[in-house]
């Protein structure tokens, strides 16, 4: 979509989040100028894997990657090694739904009107809003997610999470200690692979 975020409604987006993590101005440029090829002759492609993870947890990752190969084997190692098993493209796809998610912490309130803020998230274009324990997660569709978190934070409302973002359609309940441990790990080190 281009390096202005004025015109690219994701690159937006993806800003605001990275400000809400307190991340600096200057190394969000950096990252804009580096993906638009600015710093470097690097091309960076877009590639999604998807496994399963310890208790046949179905998980989705998706990279931005200078070299596949490297990306697909260090894939392939991380489920590997925590107990899951990387699949085909396609594999779990299907049992996730790509909405528009945008999530607002409980905390930012003392007190709020469930029914006031349904509201307020129906006028703004959401599809469904549901309060769980520390948050309120409203999802809509995928290419209205700017323009609903725009018009919710013009509503006062301050955001943790807006994002296009592939939501299950069924939960799996894990209890066992190890494979919660073991998923742990795998997240972890899925999120912190360059």
């Amino acid at each position: 979509g281009g390096p202005d975020p004025n015109n690219n409604s994701k690159l937006r987006d993806v800003i605001a989040k990275a400000k809400a993590n307190n991340m600096p101005n200057d190394t969000i440029d950096r990252g804009i100028k580096k993906a638009a090829g600015a710093d470097s002759a690097d091309s960076y492609e877009h590639a999604t894997y998807e496994g399963y993870g310890p208790n046949g947890v179905a998980i989705i990752v998706e990279t931005l990657t200078d070299n596949k190969n490297r990306t697909a084997s260090n894939m392939r190692h991380y489920f590997d090694k925590f107990g899951g098993n990387l699949g085909a493209s396609g594999c779990v796809s299907y049992m996730f739904e790509e909405k528009g998610l945008i999530v607002i912490d409980k905390d930012e309130y003392e007190e709020y009107d469930e029914e006031k803020v349904l509201n307020d998230c129906l006028e703004a274009g959401a599809d469904d809003v549901s309060f769980e324990d520390d948050v309120i997660e409203v999802t809509t569709a995928t290419a209205n997610v700017g323009e609903v978190a725009d018009e919710l934070e013009k509503m006062g409302y301050k955001m943790s999470q807006r994002e296009p973002a592939m939501i299950p359609n069924n939960y799996t309940r894990i209890e066992d200690e190890e494979t919660l441990r073991k998923l742990a790990l795998l997240f972890d080190h899925l999120e912190e692979d360059d």
